[in-house]
């Protein structure tokens, strides 16, 4: 990130902190009261009203042909329309990616739940505390106590260049608590398990992903970095009080809404998975998640109840979270509509 650009989003996070102080969420009020609008796409237009420059959803109701929306702005700048087929950065939902390479090496011997970060790691005893009480399985779960290398000061103000730099930002600290101990979520947990699944494999993480999960399902639209992509295919990301476009920062995995949301369908219905892989999974990690980087938030979810996977993409973003809340609001508010539609 250049120079100024720290600068500048320094100064933005000073300032949004000192607002926040005075700041009434009426917003999050009146988001959360208004009544309930006839159809998704009314509650997607909303979403724009609120303040966010874009928003994308994708509805998957079983044997419905999926339905997408959109409003806003794809390139706010450009004035290019929100288009339900970009790219976005999924940030955390990943994760659910990664618990199920974990699951498939675990179910084909090449790795144990049970083992240490001592054993897998062994030059890191020492320098991440209970390193030998360590499993893979609490790695997975988020009840390691390893510190969460996000947390640290001015993490997203001067990110780390590579997966070395940001484990180094935690070594040698004290541990959150002790291993199995307590629950604490931690991007480190899986900045390891990411090393891991490489150092077993012998090659990229993202392509054994390719290999077991997206080929497998025909997924075309999901890739692993920022740098794979035609940038004029990815859904331009904002940070409120910061005016450029943060879609050039590399964060992790990128796809399309459809990619997401067929990828979560196959992971709660058990087409993902090979014979005894599912138990495995079913005891390590959960099946919806949500996720968040500068200028992108998601949310990933299936819903039993009326079998219908809602994966929504909003390309705005704050410091003090009212814009999540707000994220969180519209997602539960589309859920309902679907819901009174499904009863009526």
């Amino acid at each position: 990130m250049k120079k100024q650009t720290k600068r500048i989003l320094r100064i933005v996070f000073i300032l949004a902190s000192i607002g926040s102080l005075f700041f009434v969420p009426w917003v999050l009020v009146w988001a959360w009261i208004v009544p309930l609008p006839d159809t998704v796409q009314e509650q997607v237009n909303e979403a724009i009203d609120h303040g966010f420059d874009g928003i994308i959803v994708y509805v998957d109701q079983g044997r419905k042909e999926p339905a997408f929306y959109a409003a806003g702005w794809k390139n706010r700048e450009k004035k290019i329309p929100a288009d339900p087929h970009s790219l976005f950065k999924i940030a955390s939902i990943s994760k659910l990616y990664d618990a199920v390479a974990i699951t498939k090496l675990v179910n084909d011997k090449r790795l144990s739940l049970d083992k240490t970060l001592a054993d897998y790691f062994p030059e890191l005893v020492g320098r991440i505390q209970n390193a030998d009480k360590i499993s893979l399985r609490m790695m997975v779960q988020h009840r390691s106590g390893i510190p969460n290398f996000t947390d640290t000061p001015n993490f997203w103000i001067d990110p780390p260049k590579s997966s070395k730099e940001a484990l180094e930002l935690i070594l040698d600290s004290p541990a959150d608590f002790e291993p199995g101990e307590d629950y604490a979520y931690s991007n480190t947990n899986y900045l390891l398990i990411s090393e891991l699944i490489e150092k077993v494999v012998g090659y990229s993480k993202f392509q054994y992903i390719k290999e077991e999960i997206l080929t497998p399902l025909g997924l075309k639209n999901t890739f692993g970095s920022i740098r794979d992509v035609d940038i004029d295919d990815v859904m331009s990301g904002y940070y409120v009080g910061y005016e450029s476009d943060l879609k050039t920062e590399d964060q992790g995995m990128l796809a399309t809404a459809a990619d997401v949301g067929t990828f979560l369908r196959a992971l709660n219905d058990g087409s993902l998975f090979e014979e005894g892989e599912q138990d495995i999974y079913t005891s390590i990690y959960v099946y919806e998640h949500t996720g968040l980087v500068p200028g992108y938030q998601s949310i990933a979810k299936y819903h039993k109840d009326i079998d219908t996977v809602v994966i929504q993409f909003t390309n705005t973003t704050d410091f003090d979270g009212y814009n999540w809340n707000l994220s969180e609001i519209i997602y539960s508010r589309i859920v309902k509509i679907l819901r009174r539609q499904k009863s009526s």
